[in-house]
């Protein structure tokens, strides 16, 4: 455990389902003598901070839309977490203030326009000093890493990523999760397909086509759809192949579905538009996709969260197609531990010097790959990563369909 004398990380939205388990995760890992629960429920924070009961905690009441307050809760600070979401309203304005402020910056912004914005702010990141990592959670953050991993030290070429992601059954969805959710099936859909990135319609027949079924550990079989997450525009970048696409569900299967049919029939009927969103259809939705959620969880006696990430990168390994498969999957835990722990983790990365590059990137661009294997075994205690109690598995696949389990 490494241990500072003086280092202050602020995590914004501190008492969230991604935050706490962020704050918890700090906590533990020791790299910051002060660990700041910066949320807008001034109880909330005081009441994680009772209930963790570490010394280095304290907490703090941010409006982040109050420009004076979110910079006054900021200055002086070594790192800031942001897990304030949604992302598309809050991510590109909290970056800004953490540049002006010249501190180091990790958020978990799963929004591809939000994420356009902020690195466009590459620029003054770099003028002021400031290394900004952005998208570091599940899905951005450990989806970019371990396809990185898989070029760098795995295959001798790479021709595709395809990255999966399917979760459920959190005790709480907040009306964040679901408004981003929302604001997702609007957008134009990015895919990096034969070397070009397009974009497809959500609800349109391209889309439709790219739906799949993909078996996933833990969880089952389920049919994915292409979300817009960040992947897609960022790993092509740092990656030379022909193809990253990126499908995910939120489960149980008929829960997604009620939130498809909600939203569509929102657009269809002209209620709903992404330019000019107005706050009180959306609240209507989100609160009747809320109750729909409970009953559906009751019906299908889902039982505990659980969820899986899956990566698959596809090659040539020794003159011979490869693919390597990658399965970070948890019962007990979702959402909340699959992007909150991945968060803390490039928020001890950046205090321990391990991130050295002035700017805004996304994770592949700014965090080895090994390092982030380095500090999970580190957290979890783990003599292997990939091994006996790891939530990480590793296939080897190779041409002839012959599996080999790797281990780190």
């Amino acid at each position: 455990m490494w241990c500072l004398l003086v280092a202050r990380v602020v995590v914004l939205g501190g008492c969230g389902a991604v935050g706490s388990v962020a704050v918890r995760t700090l906590a533990s890992l020791g790299d910051f003598s002060e660990v700041v629960v910066a949320d807008i429920d001034a109880k909330k924070s005081s009441h994680l901070v009772d209930d963790i009961g570490s010394r280095c905690l304290s907490s703090l009441t941010v409006d982040v839309l109050d420009k004076r307050n979110l910079t006054k809760t900021i200055e002086g600070s070594d790192v800031v977490l942001n897990c304030v979401g949604p992302f598309y309203k809050s991510g590109p304005l909290i970056l800004e203030a953490v540049i002006r402020a010249g501190v180091n910056y990790v958020d978990i912004c799963d929004d591809i326009d939000a994420t356009e914005l902020q690195l466009k702010m590459d620029g003054a990141a770099k003028r002021a000093g400031v290394s900004a990592c952005i998208g570091m959670g599940s899905s951005p953050g450990v989806t970019n890493l371990l396809a990185k991993f898989a070029a760098d030290s795995l295959l001798e070429t790479v021709e595709s990523i395809d990255l999966y992601h399917a979760h459920g059954g959190e005790p709480v969805e907040g009306a964040g999760v679901i408004g981003h959710r929302i604001h997702c099936m609007q957008l134009d859909v990015p895919v990096y397909i034969n070397g070009v990135l397009k974009k497809v319609k959500f609800f349109g027949r391209a889309g439709a086509a790219l739906q799949e079924e993909v078996d996933f550990q833990l969880v089952g079989s389920h049919r994915v759809y292409p979300y817009p997450h960040p992947e897609t525009l960022t790993l092509p970048n740092y990656i030379k192949c022909r193809r990253v696409t990126n499908k995910g569900t939120v489960l149980p299967d008929a829960y997604f579905q009620l939130t498809l049919g909600i939203v569509q029939q929102a657009l269809k009927s002209g209620r709903l538009n992404l330019k000019e969103e107005r706050s009180s259809v959306l609240e209507s939705m989100i609160s009747d996709i809320i109750q729909q959620r409970e009953r559906i969880l009751r019906e299908t006696s889902f039982g505990e969260q659980r969820g899986c990430v899956k990566i698959v990168v596809a090659g040539q390994e020794g003159g011979e197609p490869h693919k390597y498969v990658f399965s970070l999957a948890s019962r007990g835990q979702a959402m909340g531990e699959g992007t909150g722990i991945p968060a803390a983790f490039g928020a001890a990365l950046m205090q321990r010097g391990k991130v050295k590059s002035k700017g805004v990137f996304p994770p592949e661009g700014c965090i080895l790959p090994l390092d982030f294997l380095e500090i999970m075994q580190e957290y979890l205690k783990l003599d292997k990563v990939g091994g006996t109690g790891s939530p990480l598995t590793i296939d080897s696949v190779d041409a002839k369909g012959n599996v080999e389990k790797l281990t780190l």
